[in-house]
């Protein structure tokens, strides 16, 4: 077997040495303060069961796409999933991408053109980084939810033109490592009066914010304002993939342009249908009990927190995502072993994921935590953040 390069062997060893060396490790068999499955989705029994059903009512036992999309991979589940999340998501059209990677790499490789701006919140998700990196143009970031920082730095007059530049404003409905979440409405207001594009991953809203979980926009009555949404069902949806939700003339461009989309194989039938009876939990009595469980679970962490004085170490949150600031790497990885050793599955968020010094411990909350757990979770952060560990 030929051997690594020296010079990737450095980097290697320079990640161990700041603590940050990833390994792929089994599931800790903990109570889940980690997944991203915020509604419990991922193991219901009725989703498995009638995504088996589905399938053989529509006749479409196989266990592969057999190729992407635009070639054999376009079986008819498709149709059926993005006329549903039209109707859901109350927009024109719906894309659906393999992963909420492919759509952002996707989206933002292909969209915005040469001679464009793409100004982005500078903690957005690496998938937008990547996809912008590909494309060809210029990007500029903002500082975080901040609407002043994005105007100081988009000083451009409304579009008249095709020659004249498109500028694409980038953020995040719920951002994965903070969990807060930026002034939509003011964000939106300022692209319509500018003739600018927002674009808005929502990949941690859906499911938790909303009438029946369709996201943030939906909840600030936002939909027909927005350029395009890119929702993810890897999340509270509990499944896998992705979708693009915009016009149908986007739609149509990113079948030609999107290059990861185009040279990608396709979901399964399986785990489309999968999707398709997510959605119909979602829209179910179950789905609006899982929702409201997981809302006061979010609500009651909240509260203690502050019962135990350590509101400070918070970053402010409404969401799912609650996140303990603890700098340092050492530290943080310190504090996250001794509450995994005590059962709970609570994980370390480290540098250079997050910025330095704001290393993190994030607790993730789901609608089948119970109250106990979440007050015991937070009872021993609180005996080891006082040295008592």
């Amino acid at each position: 077997m030929v051997k690594l390069p020296l010079k990737l062997k450095a980097k290697l060893l320079e990640r161990k040495e700041e603590s940050f060396i990833r390994n792929l490790t089994a599931p800790l068999d903990l109570v889940d303060f980690t997944s991203n499955d915020y509604l419990g989705f991922a193991g219901d029994r009725t989703i498995f069961s009638k995504s088996f059903q589905l399938l053989k009512k529509m006749g479409a036992a196989s266990n592969g796409a057999t190729g992407s999309r635009l070639l054999s991979g376009n079986h008819k589940l498709y149709a059926e999933l993005e006329e549903t999340l039209v109707k859901f998501h109350e927009v024109s059209s719906a894309l659906v991408f393999s992963s909420g990677y492919d759509a952002n790499v996707g989206f933002f490789s292909s969209i915005p053109q040469r001679g464009d701006f793409v100004f982005y919140d500078e903690l957005i998700h690496a998938s937008i980084r990547d996809g912008i990196k590909m494309g060809n143009a210029k990007s500029y970031k903002f500082k975080h939810n901040n609407l002043e920082d994005l105007k100081s730095k988009c000083n451009f007059k409304r579009p008249q033109s095709i020659n004249e530049p498109q500028i694409y404003v980038v953020t995040e409905s719920v951002f994965s490592m903070d969990g807060d979440s930026p002034d939509l409405k003011r964000f939106s207001e300022f692209c319509i009066q500018n003739g600018f594009n927002l674009v808005i991953d929502e990949a941690h809203a859906i499911g938790v914010f909303g009438e029946m979980g369709k996201g943030k926009v939906d909840e600030l009555g936002l939909q027909k304002e927005i350029f395009a949404r890119i929702i993810t069902f890897g999340k509270a949806l509990g499944c896998h993939g992705a979708a693009v939700l915009g016009s149908s003339e986007l739609k149509d461009y990113l079948v030609n342009f999107a290059r990861s989309f185009i040279y990608t194989t396709a979901l399964s039938p399986h785990s489309v249908a999968t999707i398709m009876e997510a959605y119909n939990h979602l829209e179910s009595s179950k789905g609006a009990d899982a929702r409201q469980r997981l809302t006061k679970n979010i609500a009651y962490f909240k509260d203690m927190v502050h019962m135990k004085g350590l509101n400070s170490l918070f970053i402010p949150s409404h969401s799912a995502i609650q996140c303990c600031i603890l700098p340092g790497n050492h530290q943080v990885k310190s504090v996250a072993k001794k509450i995994q050793d005590t059962g709970f599955d609570v994980r370390p968020i480290f540098s250079p994921t997050v910025p330095k010094g704001k290393e993190r411990l994030r607790f993730c909350l789901h609608s089948f935590n119970t109250r106990k757990e979440i007050k015991k979770c937070l009872e021993i952060l609180s005996h080891n953040l006082r040295g008592n560990g």
